[in-house]
């Protein structure tokens, strides 16, 4: 792939949260009385709640992520023969609020807010989700700003999520560095005038689509990413 990431130009960096700065796999837990393979049924979760928030913006349709994923919980377990009352399925989807942290997330946080580069979340996730992922990855202290989809209710990848975003930091959308682990995501922030950057982990599908633009840049870690912008 070429990288055409430009260092200099970067104000702001703004991250993913779910899958990115968090792991959605470590969701399994909740699932390890229920099925046979947790692992297997998080990531079909997982990709249920990618799937549908796609849908729901091209049909006007907002919902929040919680309530999201929690369809996609539903629809998950309901393929492996289990049809859960919704009480049960709120509590199960309660541990989207407290993932694993991904290595390396806080600590790079905490370089790229020292160096000045106002670290922030862009994310479709609702305020109390994001709260919930602050403390998980052990940002609360470091991080910006926390933007959600709830405040303009639209998903990424529309690109007002990621206009609004910029509008929050108070920099144009070519200052801003946006890091995430999914293509689309990375795309998302592109075609709205950022620079993306992909974060390749193999649990979330590590290499590049054909369809679409690459990357501005690809990076392996956290720390990577941090060499690059000096921090």
């Amino acid at each position: 792939m070429t990288d055409s990431f430009d260092a200099d130009r970067v104000a702001v960096v703004t991250f993913d949260s779910f899958g990115t700065l968090v792991d959605t796999t470590s969701a399994a837990r909740v699932l390890e009385d229920l099925v046979t393979d947790p692992t297997a049924v998080a990531r079909r979760w997982r990709s249920n709640a990618l799937t549908y928030s796609t849908v729901a913006n091209d049909l006007d349709q907002y919902r929040t992520y919680f309530e999201l994923h929690l369809d996609s919980l539903r629809d998950a377990l309901r393929a492996e023969g289990l049809d859960l009352p919704e009480e049960r399925l709120r509590e199960l989807n309660a541990v989207y609020h407290d993932l694993d942290p991904v290595e390396g997330a806080a600590e790079a946080v905490s370089r790229l807010a020292e160096a000045g580069y106002r670290p922030s979340v862009c994310s479709n996730g609702d305020p109390e989700m994001l709260d919930g992922l602050a403390a998980s990855a052990g940002i609360e202290e470091t991080v910006t700003e926390l933007v959600s989809a709830d405040e303009i209710q639209r998903l990424k990848p529309a690109r007002e999520l990621y206009e609004h975003t910029a509008a929050r930091l108070g920099v144009e959308p070519d200052r801003i560095a946006h890091v995430t682990a999914h293509w689309v995501d990375v795309q998302g922030g592109m075609n709205a005038g950022m620079q993306g950057v992909h974060l390749r982990r193999e649990d979330t599908g590590g290499e590049w689509p054909s369809f679409g633009p690459e990357p501005t840049l690809t990076v392996d870690s956290f720390g990577a990413l941090c060499e690059r912008l000096g921090a």
